[in-house]
């Protein structure tokens, strides 16, 4: 092929990669947008529904006063009446006056009980709407950030992909024009050794030393070129190896990003909103189910609505409304260069030590970064679990806002101490938020860990595939060079005999029967170093510890040794708090059963109360 053609076709593969980079950078943009316009669509829906909230406690207000009015205006005209000063006496009424009364009464109470749902709407529901409002957008903004890192991440990868794909094409050309030049050196020497086959009787001396001079140079041509053909073959076919594993990287990424990554960054966007929307309805629902039960027909079919509140389904929905934009691209497909028609990673013997070394670096790489993200995404799902408990709280009974007394106290007053006046709600929120950024820290950390694991397992298993069993079974069997043994620590240890049971994600039970001791190394060692060096220390067992060292501590504690023997704070608090929360969390039964976790609440809630009193 020509070098013009070379250079058209170098072209044309470029503008292809660059168009299907560009196409996804534009759903990258567009996804942003959907997510931004959902947010805009959910504060919308929350303004409509306060200020229809509102306007209905306008009319209940109002409703209440023409009772209160309707009720007055009756009542002035029987107190001079004779049975009105027989009712004040003993209240023996004939029946067709008792039942008046009654009535009048039953509207006084119609009256309270507007006036309680009015109230309800003013300070409850649409404080939850303006709350959720506020969480929504806060939500977005957190989501927003995790999406530009990941976008940032997914650029990089596919700007990885296009410089070792331009290396790819360099150096498989540079083999090319050496091979050329290789071929015509070739057939110069064959030229000159046609020609030096000729009778010799008849040429003179000094033309016969002039052609032997030649077929030397001839020679040394040759082999330089040799040389260098060898040199850039190599170079190509290592170029060739590095683009078809960047290659896996980029569609196990990309792959990774619409399927998975996509779907987390909507759950963020929707942390907490369906569970808090189902609250503020519930809330609505059970003031009107209190105020008149013969609507129950009616708030049957929103009762309905609220309860198929589901963030799942909702997400499905959502994505199937833009498709365009959630739709996973085309996989990047091998681009051969100059009729190359070798499209997997070359296991020859010039490159096969070097897969093999770089096969063995992954492997351990990733053993250690999946041990730390499932770590990561353990305290991550423990997060999120506590902030869904923290957002299903089923407090919107307002059932006894409608409990009538012959009590003085105005209706508001009543409803503010019941819903408003709690210090708990405000130390609530506060609780949230905080748990709300360690979970969007962790989720980051992540993330970021489960993409790098993406690239790494994707060219391991490339390698993997291409040098065979043959090639794992032996480096399973050999260590690697020049890795010089660990050095194992110095550890106070106890009798190996007391740690023959199971110690993390055991049974604790059985660990005690079988060990013999009554409170576990691990807990009595915990416990004695935070005591020692942790009382004072700020965000014990909140905030995460190195995971490395979390995890030495541990193994260390499963070999039935005792890290934390010596008097010395040579290990991070939050590290020791971490083993300690991975020992308890790992239990196979929790200390304490999950049938008394409403019991234990109960407990609390009593004994606030009473410290509040």
């Amino acid at each position: 092929m020509s070098t013009p053609s070379r250079f058209k076709k170098d072209k044309e593969i470029i503008a292809e990669y660059e168009s299907q980079v560009k196409e996804i950078r534009a759903q990258l943009v567009e996804q942003q947008k959907c997510l931004e316009q959902q947010t805009e669509m959910r504060v919308q829906l929350l303004q409509d529904l306060q200020d229809f909230f509102r306007k209905k406690a306008e009319i209940e207000t109002e409703y209440s006063r023409n009772l209160e009015k309707l009720a007055e205006r009756f009542m002035a005209k029987t107190r001079s009446t004779k049975d009105h000063q027989q009712y004040k006496k003993d209240q023996n009424l004939l029946s067709p006056v008792n039942c008046w009364y009654l009535l009048l009464n039953q509207v006084r109470r119609e009256s309270k009980d507007h006036a309680t749902l009015s109230d309800i709407y003013l300070n409850n529901v649409i404080m939850r709407f303006m709350q959720i409002s506020e969480d929504s957008t806060r939500m977005f903004k957190k989501s927003k950030e995790i999406a530009f890192q990941l976008h940032e991440d997914l650029m990089k990868v596919l700007n990885e992909l296009y410089t070792v794909m331009k290396t790819y094409h360099m150096y498989h050309a540079e083999s090319i024009s050496a091979e050329s030049k290789l071929k015509e050196a070739e057939k110069q020497e064959e030229k000159q050794i046609g020609r030096s086959g000729d009778p010799v009787f008849h040429i003179r001396l000094e033309e016969r030393h002039q052609r032997r001079s030649s077929v030397k140079k001839i020679e040394k041509m040759k082999e330089k070129r040799q040389a260098k053909y060898s040199e850039n073959k190599l170079k190509s076919i290592k170029a060739r190896n590095e683009y078809l594993l960047t290659l896996e990287a980029t569609n196990a990424s990309v792959f990774k990003y619409y399927i998975h990554d996509l779907s987390d960054l909507i759950d963020c966007c929707d942390l907490g909103y369906h569970a808090s929307l189902n609250r503020a309805l519930r809330t609505y629902l059970s003031a009107e189910y209190n105020l008149e039960t013969s609507r129950h027909e009616g708030l049957d079919i929103i009762e309905n609505a609220v309860d198929n509140l589901e963030p799942r389904s909702d997400k499905q929905r959502f994505m199937e409304m833009y498709p365009a934009a959630f739709c996973p691209p085309m996989k990047f497909e091998f681009q051969s260069h100059m009729g190359d028609e070798v499209c997997q990673v070359s296991a020859q013997q010039p490159v096969q030590a070097e897969l093999m070394l770089r096969y063995q670096q992954l492997q351990s790489r990733l053993a250690t970064l999946k041990i730390e993200n499932e770590e990561v995404k353990k305290t991550t799902e423990a997060t999120l679990q506590t902030i869904q408990d923290m957002v299903t709280i089923e407090d919107y009974d307002v059932s006894e806002c409608f409990q009538h007394s012959r009590s003085t106290e105005s209706v508001k007053s009543t409803v503010s101490e019941t819903y408003l006046s709690k210090p708990s709600i405000a130390k609530r929120r506060a609780n949230q938020q905080e748990t709300e950024q360690f979970y969007f820290m962790k989720l980051r950390e992540y993330l970021e860990g489960s993409n790098l694991i993406t690239k790494l397992q994707a060219k391991h298993d490339l390698l993997q595939r291409t040098l065979g069993e043959g090639h794992r079974a032996e480096y399973m069997t050999t260590r690697p060079p020049n890795v010089p043994p660990k050095p194992q620590k110095h550890r106070k240890s106890r009798p190996r005999s007391q740690y023959n049971a199971k110690l993390f994600n055991g049974d604790l039970e059985t660990f005690v029967k079988d060990s013999g001791q009554i409170i576990p190394l691990i807990v009595e060692s915990c416990i004695r170093f935070i005591n020692l060096y942790g009382l004072q220390h700020q965000g014990i067992f909140r905030v995460s510890g190195s995971q490395v060292e979390v995890n030495d501590i541990k193994n260390s504690f499963e070999r039935g040794e005792n890290p934390l023997a010596d008097d010395q704070s040579n290990h991070d608090i939050n590290s020791v708090a971490g083993v300690l929360k991975l020992y308890f969390r790992g239990l196979e039964n929790p200390l304490f059963p999950k049938e008394r976790f409403n019991d234990l609440i109960s407990c609390i809630t009593f004994h606030s109360t009473v410290m509040r009193t």
